[in-house]
């Protein structure tokens, strides 16, 4: 039985393989088709799969998870935690086997073999390689030694300490010289190892408490924990409710409601970068349903033009099953051609595709087409091949009867690839509106009012280590000459320094209060603090509502004092002038003297918090991590051609200084839309490609509607009626299916739209206008796609068709 099933087998390859090589047109267009689809699907199922299914590379990564504070009052979810609430985390819980804090990855200047260098470098305590599972490949981890003295020591990436050393062995207890300071590196981690970004190259041990301080509202660490057997992130989270309740009446002024979040470590992605994941695999399994009501349609087509052959094959005693199983065999021998093309297509589009993944997990590499993504591409081959295979093979089967060699092309199979094409063009439409709708939210967010000015600004970035660097009076004599050496250069017009630049992450968040009148630590607003030189303002044309910019009279001598973003001004005093008034923060009293333009700070498209700007003459209270860093020039020409300039100007006052950053403002702006660029590049080939299917399809329906109906037109021509009215027919057929098609696909897009919603940037789904002009784009396709046939059937002569029937 067995070699019979096998014989039988290997026979319908043979004949499926002579088959389709005897019509290499229609192998060609189906294998074409096949691959596109498969292809897509293939590419996007990589990327899914390497942002939101792939366990992380860590012993029982199910266990991992991260925790957050969380203000929901005042709008501000998954933040980092103040030192002490995360000891009083780590002492009072547990639901965990481990807890450890970590600082997000850090630039430092390696120096020695060379020009300085800078490399990224992250912190975290001595419990973070036990929360992971990890120890290094050679030597140890951290100690709390170490952290006790956190300048003396280093562990080093895998790829760091081959290119440095050799190998991983040569340099254990070598030292490194990092930040002007000579480092002892005590171990070597594991080839592969990540944390807490692939970017990260080596890790230097956390601070100790009295240098982080024990300010409640002074938020910088993130957190990882690794729960117990048995514990579950639901009972973890209800244990922190409780503890994050009990701080809150130990410390209502500080942690008045502040709640912590407990979630798995993956979902460190933003829900955003989610959705943006999950739409481009959506847009490809909708093109890959596309991709199959095309084919279904060419094998219908394929299986109508075969009837006579299959029909002398039943007479001469094949059964109907027979018959169904070599039509499924010549779908899979198309469908694995097309596999194969289509696993090379998805190789090469996954470099374009992983331009959305964040890089925010701790994963090295890239995104990869391996076993696990190619297991994905059979299964999808099989389906496909079901998918497409089956109706036209059971078609195929019922000429069973003799009386089959007389058959024509019925109704019954128009009306099936009628019903494929309407399919096709409902999915071609949904795709449609997902790329308008996103092409809108993108056009929002680029309209979004910034409040500065980025045109003509070059920005760079100079982390002076702060061992060199260890306050702002050693830093001062390095600021003044580069600002005044850069303001000298023919084509400047004006330079500044700031602690972070808007858009880009930097600085701190503090809580404000003004004694007596917003002292409710529950309600009380945090804003985001900046450090910046007088010219700051200028440079990025923040305008001046009231008072002045804080400039040359304020000193460390003089009294604190700050520049106001206006939000902030109405929300502490409103209706009232703020100037000379005092707020509290970082439990420091200051003195308004002047109130500045709102800015965004957060990013395009996240909430910006208030703005607090000082001098950085009055840094003393405040950690040395708040120094400035970045350097902002304004130019009146071409920005970019003063950094040959500037860079000999830095090199000048400190030779060892690294320059990095260096960019136009303006790429900072597009670098904020990348991500929606980069998608609508991805679902814009995927609706083109749909597109052209959909086309084609209507093409074959009506091509092959004229050649069914060859007959009836002649002898329609013969008794007079005009050729305008013969292609007045074939067109209105094309356009009511294209009609109906888009009226089938609106609910289904509007489905699409809701739930991309995340990236909608508040566009709403039902957004009329991308509907019509999808819906006009579908019906117009289905017009042109019309026309040829639709004249080839005026152009039918009578008499032939007569004589030859």
């Amino acid at each position: 039985m067995a070699l019979s099933w096998l014989d039988d087998a290997r026979e319908d390859l043979r004949y499926a393989w002579r088959t389709l090589r005897r019509s290499p047109g229609f192998t060609t267009t189906a294998v074409a088709v096949i691959a596109l689809g498969i292809g897509a699907a293939t590419a996007s199922f990589t990327i899914l799969d390497y942002t939101l299914l792939r366990p992380l590379p860590f012993p029982e990564p199910d266990r991992l998870v991260r925790l957050y504070q969380t203000d929901v009052a005042r709008g501000m979810s998954r933040i980092e935690a103040s030192p002490p609430n995360f000891t009083d985390w780590r002492a009072g819980s547990a639901s965990f086997s481990a807890m450890a804090s970590f600082l997000f990855n850090n630039p430092m200047t390696v120096l020695g073999g060379g020009e300085p260098r800078q490399i990224e470098a992250a912190t975290f305590d001595r419990e973070v390689l036990t929360v992971l599972g990890v120890q290094p490949l050679v030597g140890r981890g951290f100690t709390a030694a170490d952290e006790r003295n956190f300048l003396d020591v280093v562990l080093l990436s895998y790829d760091f300490a081959v290119t440095t050393f050799g190998s991983p062995s040569s340099a254990l207890d070598r030292t490194i010289a990092l930040d002007n300071r000579g480092r002892k590196i005590v171990g070597v981690m594991p080839r592969g190892f990540a944390f807490p970004s692939r970017d990260a190259v080596l890790w230097v041990p956390m601070l100790p408490v009295d240098v982080l301080g024990q300010s409640r509202t002074n938020l910088l660490l993130n957190v990882v924990a690794r729960l117990r057997p048995g514990v579950s992130v639901g009972q973890a989270q209800a244990e922190m409710n409780v503890m994050a309740d009990r701080l809150q009446r130990a410390y209502p002024k500080d942690n008045a409601g502040v709640s912590v979040t407990v979630t798995d470590m993956r979902d460190v992605v933003s829900p955003q970068a989610r959705m943006l994941v999950w739409t481009v695999f959506a847009a490809a399994f909708c093109l890959l349903l596309i991709v199959c009501t095309n084919l279904t349609n060419l094998l219908l087509a394929r299986a109508v033009a075969r009837r006579q052959e299959i029909a002398l094959r039943v007479a001469i005693g094949a059964g109907s099953w027979r018959i169904v199983k070599q039509m499924l065999t010549e779908s899979a021998v198309l469908a694995a051609i097309g596999a194969l093309l289509g696993s090379t297509i998805a190789i090469g589009a996954v470099p374009l595709v992983a331009r959305i993944v964040p890089n925010v997990l701790p994963v090295t590499g890239a995104p990869a087409v391996d076993l696990r993504v190619l297991a994905f591409a059979v299964v999808i081959t099989m389906l496909t091949c079901l998918a497409v295979g089956i109706v036209p093979a059971l078609r195929s089967s019922r000429t069973a009867a003799a009386q089959a060699l007389r058959a024509r092309a019925g109704l019954p199979v128009g009306r099936l690839r009628s019903a494929l094409v309407l399919a096709e063009v409902a999915a071609t439409v949904t795709l449609l509106v997902a790329g308008g709708l996103l092409v809108k939210a993108m056009w929002r967010v680029q309209s979004v009012e910034l409040g500065f000015h980025a045109d003509g600004v070059l920005t760079l970035r100079t982390n002076l280590p702060f061992l060199k660097y260890p306050n702002y009076a050693a830093r001062r004599g390095f600021y003044d000459r580069v600002l005044s050496g850069t303001r000298a250069l023919p084509g400047a017009v004006s330079a500044g320094y700031t602690t972070g630049l808007p858009l880009v992450l930097g600085g701190g968040i503090s809580m404000v209060t003004v004694p007596g009148v917003v002292d409710d630590p529950a309600t009380s607003p945090r804003a985001s603090i900046r450090f910046v030189t007088s010219d700051y303002f200028a440079t990025m044309r923040i305008p001046l509502r009231r008072g002045r910019f804080v400039d040359g009279r304020d000193t460390a001598t003089t009294t604190p004092v700050a520049v106001i973003s206006e939000g902030l001004a109405r929300r502490l005093w409103p209706d009232q002038d703020p100037i000379g008034r005092q707020f509290v923060t970082f439990n420091h009293t200051r003195t308004v003297v002047g109130v500045a333009g709102d800015i965004v700070v957060r990013g395009l498209e996240r909430t910006s918090e208030p703005q607090i700007y000082f001098s950085p003459e009055q840094l003393a209270p405040f950690s040395i991590f708040y120094a400035p860093r970045d350097l902002v020039v304004r130019a009146s020409g071409d920005a970019m051609a003063l950094a040959p300039a500037i860079r000999k100007i830095i090199h000048a006052v400190d030779p060892e200084q690294t320059i990095t950053n260096l960019q136009l403002f303006d790429d900072i702006l597009t670098e904020q839309t990348a991500s929606r660029r980069d998608q609508l590049v991805v679902l814009g080939l995927f609706a083109a490609v749909a597109f052209l299917l959909a086309a084609v399809g209507i093409h074959g329906l009506l091509a092959y509607t004229v050649q069914s109906r060859t007959k009836e037109v002649g002898v329609r021509i013969a008794l007079g009626a005009q050729r305008n009215v013969i292609v007045q027919m074939f067109l209105q057929q094309g356009v009511v299916l294209g009609i109906m098609g888009v009226a089938a696909a609106m609910p289904l897009a509007y489905a699409a739209g809701r739930a991309m919603n995340a990236l909608l940037f508040g566009l709403s789904a039902a957004d009329p206008p991308v509907y019509l002009i999808a819906g006009a784009v579908a019906v117009t396709m289905t017009i042109a796609s019309s026309v040829i046939p639709a004249v080839r059937a005026a152009g039918i002569d009578p008499a032939i068709t007569i004589r030859g029937e």
